[in-house]
């Protein structure tokens, strides 16, 4: 891969076979799940690096998603692609509003109370009924709500900084 990694985006991973005729199932990170089948070319990681897939068809199956690669027709070629994760080209998401993010951009934040308490770096974060949330590791793995202007104050992507109002023992 020649690109840096910052311009790619993991949208999920191959994560097991659907049938005879190439369809694979795969772990989604978008949401809706099936999102990911909007997103034409995928790049999925082998070993020599990045490689480009046309997506001929997909659709949600059950609590997954499953997708069909133009020129995977069988399943001895959906084998051979198990466990790859799956990527675009930052250019191939859609503009944001203004105050919007993606959560790709938010990991590996730093995090830092208003007082300058480092907590740690966002490693990921996860939907919840109320709001999303930050999974922070530090010193300790902290969950801290993204609720913007009360808990998340402010966030800086060029000094890869999120700012918070949040109590460090807790």
């Amino acid at each position: 891969m020649t690109e840096r990694s910052a311009d790619w985006v993991v949208l999920g991973r191959v994560s097991g076979l659907f049938g005879v005729q190439g369809w694979v199932r795969v772990f989604s990170h978008t949401a809706p799940r099936e999102g990911i089948a909007r997103y034409s070319p995928l790049f999925l990681q082998r070993p020599e690096g990045w490689r480009e897939f046309a997506v001929e068809a997909g659709r949600a199956h059950g609590e997954g998603v499953v997708l069909k690669f133009v020129g995977c027709n069988d399943r001895d070629q959906a084998t051979a692609l198990l466990d790859s994760e799956i990527a675009i080209r930052r250019a191939q998401l859609p503009p944001l509003a203004p105050g919007e993010y993606y959560w790709a951009d938010l990991e590996g934040l730093r995090v830092v109370t208003l007082d300058g308490v480092e907590l740690g770096t966002v490693d990921h974060l996860f939907a919840t009924g109320a709001n999303d949330v930050l999974v922070v590791h530090g010193a300790r793995e902290r969950l801290l709500p993204f609720v913007r202007g009360t808990v998340v104050v402010e966030i800086d992507l060029d000094a890869r900084l999120l700012r918070v109002d949040w109590d460090p023992e807790f």
